[in-house]
């Protein structure tokens, strides 16, 4: 009887039910879900020496801790683009191989990002609730939203999203401003060091950034009140990049024009403030996720899996040194 790699399967990622049935006869799969142990004696039973590597979501945190149950583990597959679940600093210690996502969610993630712009600027959303749910006796009276061609964005990140984001708002004749770590000599557009002084310049803010410890917040009061009362602001990075509690109480007490969020900051849980508000659109972080994503995320999970088993190069591997 042939042994497959095992696999330890966290989250599970979204793609997993799709990547099951393709490549169950090359890994052996250990889903703690489809057990009813608890994740500590589920690892246990399946011999935890033997799980040379995880698959995993950005919803579960692989802290240190965790990463000590399984001392032969040399891969990590996560299907995010960002990292921020997983403990790097003990993986380099130890020498654990970390594989991501890459680029690929970039495109997708770009086309929510305008999307959700679009739908808060315009009030799209409000619009379809205001028609489904009024009584059309009378006049409609809808509120008037705000064009987003020639408007100024400014776009926090960048990186592989955030320039896929500033191509398609050029389509729309947008003034394209940026703040990131560093200055990109690649690019033409304004930068500006101090995002403060990005939010005064700009009628909307698209965050597409990584979350780390210099990055965590780094939308706080002081930059929605200088976004305005007719700015507008989109998160397709990571909840924790924007001072949620802040964000509602300027929403509330009409300090922004409005948001358009597909992450928040304590995921699965989303502000009740934030689901009464008509200048709030919500998405369950969803903004990397197509049909034709998820199949291209499972051949690149397979083949991370593959060049690792196969000791040859990682697809996507992430720079740990």
């Amino acid at each position: 009887m042939e042994v497959f790699p095992k696999v330890l399967v966290l989250g599970p990622p979204p793609c997993y039910e799709t990547l099951h049935p393709i490549y169950s006869h090359k890994f052996n799969f250990l889903n703690p879900n489809s057990s009813n142990l608890s994740l500590h004696q589920f690892i246990i039973s399946n011999h935890p020496p033997s799980i040379r590597a995880i698959l995993c979501s950005a919803s579960f945190p692989l802290t240190a801790d965790f990463l000590r149950l399984l001392p032969s583990l040399g891969l990590v597959v996560t299907t995010s683009a960002g990292t921020d679940h997983i403990d790097l600093n003990e993986c380099r210690r130890r020498r654990i191989n970390v594989a991501g996502a890459g680029g690929l969610f970039s495109e997708d993630v770009a086309d929510k990002a305008v999307a959700l712009l679009i739908d808060t600027m315009r009030k799209i959303t409000a619009a379809d609730r205001y028609v489904r749910t009024r009584n059309h006796g009378g006049e409609w009276d809808f509120p008037l939203g705000y064009k987003l061609s020639g408007k100024r964005i400014g776009i926090v990140g960048l990186g592989r999203i955030g320039m896929e984001v500033a191509k398609r708002l050029e389509s729309f004749g947008c003034i394209i401003l940026y703040h990131s770590r560093h200055q990109k000599s690649s690019v033409s557009y304004p930068f500006y060091s101090n995002i403060v002084d990005l939010a005064t310049n700009s009628n909307a803010l698209v965050i597409s950034c990584a979350l780390n410890e210099q990055t965590k917040h780094i939308i706080n009061r002081e930059v929605l009140l200088a976004l305005g009362k007719e700015g507008f602001i989109v998160n397709v990075g990571r909840g924790g990049l924007i001072d949620e509690n802040q964000l509602v109480k300027c929403l509330i007490e009409g300090e922004i024009g409005g948001a358009g969020l597909d992450v928040f900051e304590n995921e699965p849980h989303v502000p009740q403030e934030l689901l009464a508000l008509d200048n709030v659109v919500l998405s369950p972080h969803c903004a990397a996720f197509t049909s034709e994503s998820v199949m291209s995320l499972c051949q690149l999970v397979a083949g991370n899996l593959e060049s690792f088993f196969s000791n040859m190069p990682l697809i996507t591997p992430l720079i740990l040194d």
